[in-house]
């Protein structure tokens, strides 16, 4: 009977033992964090993997997350600086970087990060007219990271990112909003088009002043050609007429009747092209003209008979003018 006895106190006392290795063997996961107190009193903390606390005088305190977790803030309404009222929600994302911290600094962590992020999407999202809300949302997000970044620190919180999902104005303001998007892009649009006919008016005047000044550049070098014809036109007249008086002082009188039998065509042709002239009268003096042709014809006649001597004897023909010999 007291061999059955020590038997079966040595098995509660195997049992106790155990109970008490197993009371002191914790496992934590990864990802978590728990804070140990010993009779009440923060005392360590417990990392991934397996810990030995001392049983009956450490206990578990704090069984906290220390990955990233995820905060929907509910949406509410906010009255910007222009007295406009929207309608804004959003999503907080935060992590627990100092588990004593998150554990005592605050009483429902969660509950205070959700009131801080929505006091101030009130005060950021308040201090902006309703345009810089809706086209600055990246602004607003960075500075409501900044605020409650800073605020949550103490908590032993890191802020990773705010994020506004929705900003949604009354109706009539959309509407009336849409009203002034249209009339900015119909006035857009017939500044546009202004620009356009006036540059094409520009651009049509350049080419009308362009066009003119190469008309007056085309007609100075026309009249610049026609002075030049003119001046080389009086230049041989003159010369013609110092032949024509070298002729007559060395008493040339065959030269005098080519050059006046000359002229004389040239007058006579002219009558006879007038567009107006259905009768060409003759003069009585047709005959001069007729003698002077044949004395025209007899110069011509000595001048090719002397030349064709020379050939004969082997000399070089002399050229000859209308005034003579050169």
């Amino acid at each position: 009977m007291n061999v059955l006895g020590i038997d079966i106190t040595l098995l509660i006392l195997v049992a106790v033992i155990v109970l008490v290795i197993l009371a002191g063997v914790k496992t934590v996961p990864q990802g978590f964090n728990y804070t140990v107190e010993r009779f009440g009193k923060y005392r360590t903390t417990l990392r991934p993997g397996l810990n030995l606390i001392i049983p009956f005088l450490d206990r578990i305190g704090h069984r906290l997350n220390m990955m990233e977790q995820v905060l929907d803030v509910p949406a509410q309404e906010v009255i910007t600086r222009d007295n406009a009222t929207i309608t804004a929600d959003g999503v907080t994302f935060f992590q627990i970087v100092d588990a004593p911290r998150a554990a005592y600094e605050v009483l429902g962590l969660q509950n205070a990060i959700l009131n801080l992020t929505m006091t101030n999407i009130r005060s950021v999202m308040g201090s902006m007219d309703l345009d810089e809300l809706l086209s600055n949302r990246d602004l607003i997000n960075s500075q409501l990271l900044r605020v409650v970044d800073a605020a949550a620190e103490p908590w032993g919180v890191k802020v990773t990112r705010i994020e506004i999902k929705d900003i949604n104005p009354p109706a009539d303001l959309v509407e009336a909003m849409g009203r002034q998007m249209k009339a900015e892009r119909e006035k857009r649009a017939a500044i546009l088009e202004a620009e356009g006919d006036r540059q094409a008016e520009i651009n049509k005047a350049e080419g009308v002043k362009q066009s003119l000044i190469l008309e007056a550049e085309g007609r100075q070098q026309a009249a610049f050609r026609d002075a030049e014809a003119r001046e080389r036109l009086a230049e041989a007249e003159a010369k013609a007429t110092e032949l024509v008086s070298k002729a007559i002082a060395e008493g040339d009188m065959g030269a005098v009747n080519y050059f006046v039998a000359t002229k004389y065509v040239e007058a006579f042709a002219e009558l006879a092209k007038s567009p107006n002239q259905k009768t060409v009268m003759i003069p009585m003096e047709a005959s001069s003209l007729i003698g002077s042709l044949t004395g025209i014809a007899e110069i011509s006649k000595e001048v090719f008979t002397e030349q064709a001597q020379q050939r004969r004897r082997g000399g070089s023909v002399p050229q000859t003018g209308a005034g003579g010999d050169q």
